[in-house]
């Protein structure tokens, strides 16, 4: 009984509890929705207030705006005025201008009119005098054909050869005095110029010759080189090819070719076998490989040196071997590599003196005879074949091909580098001493000019004296006047420079000589 009393008293106490909470709940509830509902109204009425604000500050920009709007409407519309205005008086100003024109125009055509009238008058005036001029010529040339007894052709004929008399009389005496001036000028400046290339630059020239001495130790040794039956010297003879000629010169043979390099493998492999001692066919043939590797090594060596000394670069290896083979070439005696280098400095010293590159003019200068290098070998004159070759072994530099391949005036060039060229040429050519010429090609040479003399009309005789520098030529007095014989000199030089190859200047010296021979009796 007492245990269902503390059960119902639990009971009760939870109902009360579960009671209580709910009118706690509830009266919660009701709190907090008053709350929201005075803190929405607050809210509302806030908002109420911000838009009203709103409201009236839109409206005052409104207004502020229209005011603004309206201030610069009529800105714009005084300014439109203003411009309006200032435009109207422009165009008016402009049209009274234009009207002025209009009547100073209208005055103008009229006087043109006044002149025109005038000046068709005038014309009508001239052409009635030149008709009546052309009358008077006609009679008065029939007045002078009847008293002359001559046509108007023949007359005119007779004016035209005076006045071509006069004509060539005047243009002999200009070229006569132009060539002067431009002679004394010329040959003044390359004077200064060659004398200080060669002041600079000057070398020996030693002959170089078409055999080679060996000297032999004993006279016992020319017998060994010759061997049993003479297979020693056969075998010599057919492997350098060069002739070994055993006369009775005391302790000494001689190697005779025309060609350096073959004589000079020739003149090694015998002085190899000489200090070998072992002379037979096998040993020569070892001995002949050995020195044409020495020479070979020898000819590259020297391209080398001559590059380096000249301050020549980035040349081919093939062109610095074919500088080297030209040690061993001659052109009338003298050394074609001495003669390159020689020219390579001339004119590098000219190229100086006139302000050109002075490494374009070395280089030029020392391969300009390169294809005298292989001249034996291929057909051609050796200016196009060392052109070819350059070409061939990328030299690239026009001037450098140019001068190579124009030298010698078989290809046309612009080049001024050709030009230095072609004195340096000459120069190192006609040193005395620097050059042998056969007795043939001088002969003929000789012949060639007196002919190209004697081929001109009015020539009596001409004469090639001092070796060919100079030709004298006398003419007829009768047929060729003083004018006459300077347009003469011009083209026998012009002729004696396109015909013929010669070292050095040829003096053309034309001579018209008149004399009257009386004798008293």
């Amino acid at each position: 009984m007492q245990k269902i009393s503390e059960t119902l008293k639990f009971v009760i106490i939870g109902s009360v509890v579960l009671v209580a909470s709910m009118v706690a709940f509830f009266l919660g509830y009701l709190y907090r929705k008053k709350i929201a509902e005075k803190t929405i109204k607050s809210a509302e009425q806030e908002a109420q207030r911000i838009v009203e604000e709103a409201k009236k500050q839109a409206e005052a920009y409104k207004k502020e705006a229209t005011l603004l709007a309206k201030e610069e409407i009529h800105r714009a519309r005084s300014e439109f005025d203003r411009e309006v205005r200032e435009r109207r008086a422009e165009l008016q100003r402009f049209e009274r201008r234009l009207i002025q024109k209009e009547e100073m125009l209208d005055k103008k055509m009229a006087s043109v009119e006044e002149k025109e009238e005038q000046l068709n008058q005038k014309l009508k005036e001239i052409q009635k005098l030149q008709e009546e001029i052309e009358l008077l010529k006609q009679k008065e040339q029939e007045e002078l054909q009847r008293i002359s007894g001559l046509t108007q052709e023949e007359a005119k004929q007779i004016i035209l050869k005076s006045v071509e008399q006069d004509v060539k009389h005047d243009v002999a005496l200009m070229i006569k005095e132009l060539e002067q001036q431009a002679k004394e000028e010329a040959d003044k400046k390359a004077r200064e110029i060659i004398a200080t290339a060669i002041q600079r630059y000057s070398s020996d020239y030693v002959a170089e010759n078409t055999v080679s001495v060996v000297t032999l130790p004993n006279d016992e040794m020319k017998g060994r080189i010759i061997g049993r039956e003479g297979r020693n010297i056969k075998t010599f003879e057919t492997v350098t090819g060069i002739d070994l000629i055993i006369d009775d010169t005391p302790e000494a043979v001689i190697l005779s070719g025309f060609d350096p390099i073959r004589r000079e493998i020739a003149k090694l492999t015998l002085e190899k076998l000489i200090l070998d001692g072992r002379i037979h066919p096998a040993r020569i043939e070892e001995m002949y490989e050995r020195a044409k590797r020495e020479v070979e090594n020898k000819i590259r060596e020297e391209g080398e040196r001559v590059v380096f000394e000249l301050g020549i670069h980035n040349l081919h290896p093939e062109l610095i071997k074919l500088i080297g083979k030209l040690k061993y070439r001659t052109s009338y005696g003298q050394n074609v590599l001495a003669h390159s280098i020689e020219v390579a400095n001339i004119a590098g010293i000219m190229a100086a003196e006139l302000g050109l590159d002075q490494s374009i003019a070395k280089r030029a200068g020392l391969l300009h005879d390169i294809g005298k290098a292989v001249d034996h070998e291929m057909e051609g004159s050796h200016a196009l074949i060392g052109y070819e070759l350059a070409k061939k072994y990328k030299e690239t530099n026009p001037d450098v091909l140019e001068a190579i391949g124009g030298h010698h005036g078989e290809m046309e060039t612009k080049s001024i580098y050709n030009v230095l060229i072609q004195a340096a040429d000459s120069v190192s050519a006609a040193r005395p001493g620097a050059r042998r010429e056969s007795l043939e090609s001088y002969i003929k040479r000789l012949q060639k000019l007196e002919e190209i003399a004697n081929s001109f009309d009015g020539v009596e005789k001409a004469y090639a004296i001092q070796a060919g520098r100079e030709i004298r030529i006398m003419v007829k007095p009768d047929h060729v006047s003083d004018d006459d014989i300077v347009i003469m000199a011009r083209e026998i030089v012009k002729r004696i420079e396109s015909e013929l190859d010669y070292p050095g200047q040829i003096k053309v010296n034309v001579i018209r000589e008149v004399r009257a021979v009386e004798y008293a009796k």
